[in-house]
């Protein structure tokens, strides 16, 4: 939402990238690479960002492969999430190696669980804004992105 999906689109492309495709309005942004570093990848990203974009964003890639199966193991399947609940993933840029208890709640949305990089929390809307978000910050910092099943489930479709 802070930058122009076509934008986005172009720079990817000029960076060399293949198949680029962006999904939804919130910087999905699935494509084809050869480079076989992710870091590397995630660098020259960033940069080609900073060069073309009014407005650079941290870069936190996943494989489609890592998201499929993901998908496959529905996380969200192991706990009782009341069926009004939202279901969010957070991807982190780095796995969590912190030693916390799970589940934790604060005004009605819960972080579930953690696997690798991903923290998978649900949670029925509040009159307060997105509580989930001050949970997963607090818990996880800011450099994180978080996006509905519904919205990776779109990426993987892509």
């Amino acid at each position: 939402m802070n930058a122009k999906m076509a934008d986005l689109k172009a720079c990817f492309e000029k960076l060399g990238l293949t198949e680029v495709r962006t999904v939804l309005s919130s910087g999905n942004v699935v494509f084809s690479s050869t480079a076989r570093s992710e870091k590397n990848l995630r660098s020259m990203i960033e940069a080609g960002m900073s060069a073309d974009l009014p407005r650079s964003f941290p870069v936190i890639l996943r494989r489609l492969d890592h998201l499929q199966k993901l998908l496959s193991a529905n996380p969200f399947a192991g706990f009782d999430v009341s069926p009004q609940a939202k279901r969010v993933v957070t991807f982190l840029s780095e796995p969590n190696a912190a030693n916390l208890s799970f589940p934790m709640e604060l005004q009605g949305a819960r972080i579930l669980a953690v696997q690798d990089g991903e923290v998978f929390t649900a949670y029925v809307p509040h009159e307060d804004g997105p509580v989930f978000m001050s949970l997963i910050e607090k818990t996880f910092g800011k450099n994180v992105t978080t996006r509905t099943w519904a919205t990776v489930q779109k990426c993987v479709a892509v």
